[in-house]
């Protein structure tokens, strides 16, 4: 059980990449998708870090297994912060990529203040309710047009500075290098050992305590 963590997520993606930072390390790392069917997760948060919590903390009890979430978006200073938690669904709650940037391109039209930055909040969580936190973030400007044809999400309007691109003209490892969630994913990595015996610690702290048969050692049940 302490070395067994679940990813709550089904995303083929999310699941290939967790599994592999923990490939060096004695970890069995499931994901929901290895489950029968299961309540979801009411993602109701004002925040990343509340949304991410939200979701390895319900799994985690609905399975009595630790899980790991994460939450992440894109925030747009000139927006008030928006799209934020709601990133994934800006244009309308199935909204694709392409409609949402294009939401996201007119509402920034006629603005000078083009920062933003994309949050990515990692929640690792125990059954009763502890858990461990990471999160990391990424500044960058908004384009007043699509730019790229790699990434997904917001990427083709992302621009980076410093590599002069947005991230959807970045290849695979540089945007792994700079971005909000190739920095959790290097912080998650580097603190694997400790990240497990936390894990381990909190499990044994909630196991039922076992019951006392003393009064019935003597007993002589042959009768």
């Amino acid at each position: 059980m302490f070395d067994l963590l679940v990813l709550a997520t089904t995303n083929k993606n999310k699941i290939k990449e967790f599994k592999t930072i923990f490939t060096d390390f004695p970890v069995e790392i499931k994901s929901l998708s290895d489950f029968g069917p299961l309540p979801e997760a009411v993602e109701d948060g004002k925040t990343f870090d509340d949304n991410a919590y939200k979701k390895a903390h319900h799994y985690a009890k609905v399975l009595g297994i630790p899980c790991i979430a994460d939450d992440s978006g894109l925030s747009v200073d000139a927006l008030d912060g928006a799209p934020g938690v709601y990133s994934a669904r800006y244009a309308g709650k199935h909204a694709t990529d392409v409609e949402n940037c294009q939401k996201l391109i007119s509402e920034m039209t006629g603005k000078t203040n083009r920062g933003a930055h994309f949050t990515c909040v990692v929640s690792i969580a125990t059954p009763s309710g502890p858990a461990l936190t990471y999160e990391a973030t990424c500044d960058g400007l908004i384009t007043e047009e699509k730019r790229g044809d790699s990434g997904f999400g917001y990427d083709p309007v992302f621009y980076y500075p410093s590599l002069d691109k947005t991230f959807a003209e970045l290849s695979l490892t540089e945007k792994n290098s700079v971005s909000h969630r190739g920095k959790v994913m290097k912080e998650i990595q580097s603190e694997i050992p400790k990240i497990m015996q936390w894990v381990k610690t909190r499990m044994m702290e909630e196991l039922p305590e076992q019951p006392d048969h003393s009064e019935f050692e003597h007993n002589d049940w042959s009768q």
